[in-house]
């Protein structure tokens, strides 16, 4: 159970003064919500913290005033002038004074009754606003803020701006977000005094204060102090619940899994090219994992067409020599239907029973299916998330493959191991995207690594190049030259935001263009076909029935068509680095040679500039993911919209890989020191994990 004294916390945001239905509504769009959490809380308030500051500290009299600028004035108010009956467009003015001149105020389509509420003539009034000049007239239109002399303590004179979203005020926001201030209690320190002491932090009461009621502009700038004692907070919690799982998950008894070596001689001998020293070691790795009496929990993280399949396939072989079952787990239907096909032929040969399921199998040939599974009948099954239902029982899982495991929650991983009976299932999860060593840490924490930075026996080198938009006929007269030759092409068109084209209309509109000039032969495959179709089509360009492909980002992970030799990014500027490497490495298969065209619409802008920079000089997956993760910062990590990840909701942007390996060094030191966190300073950090929501760690610690 959560804590009596962080329930506040945890409360709708709609308890909140002034936070109605609709506002609530707002408030859903403006604040980064985790995963799984549908209203707005309060403390979803704290965590969204501001971007800048209006000051509102200059107090100037009507003379002194400054036109263009921001200023809180003390003003008596003399006259109201409404506009003529039935025209809305003329503004509504009252005349107001100091000792020094005059300022008129400024209403457009206002409501008379509630402006000489708040404007009585003859009565004192502090106005804050911009103040311009309008002939010989000083004027505020609008003003920000109209307070009574005796509530001048509620006009913030350092104003924090937050994200907002359309129909979400600056003023309702900061409302909410003092009433939120309102209700974060005392809580005792977490973090190493001669940690913050060296750092210069403040508490995290005073931290939160500083950000959300800032008494200096420079509170709330990148890389402040109470920013940054935040952020460090978010990423100890991050790491403390890592390092809680993975020890906990290492305690539990495992399986130990080895077999004679039989199979996995037959699939090498059938393999077309030598294991690469990279794939000999990390099939060690794996090996010895399976075979100590600790459950097994790796990642095998290996560039595009660096052969992760089949050091899948060799170590589920392991397992079903010594008379067990494995799975492979993929993203897709695709790409699960993809590893079916690919490891096919090597399992034939090993004499492995392979089995697909999918969501597209039903009724009786998927009855039929479980009951082989059940029944031992079937050595590995390939498939997608249909492989959690409840009714897929296998005779003895003891060992499953999760493949791009950061489309995967621990939730997902968990529920897959727990289908291998007594003592779980070992479990090996792979990547393609290759990851920096501080993104290992942040969202792999749990995980020991095995890396495969080799390429097969002649895989090719695909040769890069930047092509401006202006030269795309000329790109398309090369290609016709080229699919004369025997080539195949991809042709992605990119996702497309703030825009009246969507990704689907644009790569319609190519595949119409491209058509009209290379004639028939020009497939078109996007996200809105069903299974059946996209399937088709992907037959058609692997079978060479056609020609080109035209593409939205759908083909990014794991088709395979050999023959396919030019890859075309269009709006290539548009593109993380990870993503546009992803696609080019769905070149370069096969015996010719092969080529990426990234192109861009001018002018670039720096990033961009650098990014396609970047991918015509290397291939190498390792170095464009640390160039990726230092052009996007850490706050974005793998890329939301890519991976499925959460971003941190405070943590990213400076000194992020510093703090996060300072993070993950003192969470290793805690979890030595008080495994159980039953210290004071434990207690505390119990707290920390519970206002991150930290679930799986907190978890371990109840069923403790």
């Amino acid at each position: 159970m959560r804590p009596n004294e962080l329930s506040p916390l945890f409360a709708s945001a709609d308890t909140l003064k002034g936070v109605g239905p609709h506002v609530l509504t707002l408030l859903k769009k403006a604040l980064k919500l985790p995963p799984g959490v549908i209203q707005p809380r309060i403390i979803d308030l704290l965590w969204h913290l501001p971007t800048g500051i209006i000051d509102r500290r200059a107090e100037p009299t009507v003379v002194a005033a400054i036109p263009g600028t921001i200023a809180t004035l003390k003003v008596r108010v003399l006259k109201h002038k409404a506009p003529p009956r039935g025209n809305n467009k003329a503004p509504y003015k009252i005349a107001t004074e100091d000792e020094t001149g005059r300022l008129d105020l400024i209403f457009f389509r206002a409501e008379r009754s509630f402006i000489e509420r708040q404007l009585p003539v003859g009565e004192e009034r502090y106005v804050s606003g911009r103040v311009e000049r309008y002939g010989e007239t000083l004027q505020m239109a609008h003003p920000d803020y109209i307070v009574a002399p005796e509530a001048r303590d509620d006009l913030p004179l350092l104003e924090p701006v937050y994200p907002l979203t359309g129909g979400l005020s600056g003023k309702v926001m900061l409302k909410a977000e003092r009433q939120a201030l309102g209700k974060a209690p005392a809580f005792a320190e977490w973090q190493d005094p001669a940690w913050l002491k060296q750092r210069g932090w403040p508490s995290f009461g005073e931290a939160l204060k500083r950000l959300h009621h800032p008494d200096d502009a420079a509170d709330v700038s990148l890389g402040s102090a109470p920013l940054q004692r935040l952020a460090y907070d978010e990423l100890l919690a991050n790491q403390l619940a890592l390092a809680i799982v993975r020890e906990s998950f290492k305690a539990q008894r495992g399986r130990p899994v080895s077999g004679n070596g039989r199979l996995r001689a037959k699939i090498e001998a059938a393999l077309p090219f030598k294991l690469t020293n990279s794939q000999v070691s990390a099939l060690k790795e794996i090996g010895d994992d399976m075979g100590s009496p600790r459950r097994m929990l790796r990642l095998l993280q290996g560039d595009v067409g660096s052969g992760k399949t089949v050091v899948a396939l060799m170590a589920m072989a392991t397992a079903v020599e010594a008379g067990a079952q494995a799975a492979l787990m993929a993203p897709t239907e695709v790409l699960a239907r993809q590893h079916a096909e690919t490891i096919a032929p090597l399992a034939d040969a090993a004499g492995l029973r392979l089995g697909l399921l999918t969501g597209r199998e039903k009724g009786r040939a998927r009855d039929e299916l479980l009951n082989r599974l059940a029944s031992g009948e079937i050595d590995i099954l390939v498939g997608t998330h249909a492989l959690f239902q409840d009714d897929v029982v296998f005779r003895d899982l003891a060992f499953a493959v999760i493949d791009e495991q950061h489309r995967f929650g621990v939730h997902q991983r968990l529920a897959l191991q727990t289908k291998g009976g007594q003592g779980g299932a070992n479990m090996l999860v792979m990547t393609a995207t290759p990851i920096p060593r501080t993104l290992l840490m942040t969202h792999y924490g749990d995980l020991e690594v095995s890396r495969l930075n080799e390429k097969p026996a002649g895989r090719k080198p695909i040769t890069t190049k930047q092509i401006p938009k202006a030269s795309l006929e000329k790109l398309i007269a090369r290609i016709k030259v080229q699919l004369a030759e025997g080539a195949q092409v991809y042709w992605v068109c990119p996702l497309i935001e703030s825009s009246d084209v969507s990704d689907l209309a644009a790569a319609e509109e190519r595949h119409a263009h491209l058509t009209q000039i290379l004639g028939e032969g020009v497939g078109l495959l996007h996200g809105g076909m069903n299974a059946t179709a996209k399937d088709a089509t992907m037959a058609a360009f692997a079978d060479g029935n056609l020609k080109v492909l035209v593409a939205t980002t759908v083909i990014e992970v794991g088709v395979n068509v050999p023959n396919a030799n030019i890859m075309v990014i269009e709006h290539a500027e548009r593109f993380g680095l990870a993503q546009l490497h992803q696609l080019r490495g769905r070149v370069g298969r096969g015996s010719r040679e092969s080529f990426c065209m990234l192109l861009y619409q001018e002018p670039l802008s720096k990033t961009a500039e650098q990014r396609l920079k970047m991918m015509e000089d290397t291939e190498d997956g390792f170095l464009i993911a640390e160039k990726d993760l230092e052009l996007r910062g850490g706050g974005e990590v793998l890329g939301a919209r890519q991976s499925g990840e959460a971003e941190f909701r405070v943590a990213g942007g400076v000194n992020f890989s510093e703090m996060l390996q300072a993070a993950h060094d003192d969470a290793r030191l805690i979890y030595q020191a008080d495994p159980d966190l039953l210290s004071e300073r434990g207690q505390a950090l119990r707290r920390l994990l519970y206002l991150f929501e930290c679930d799986e760690a907190i978890r371990l610690f109840r069923a403790a």
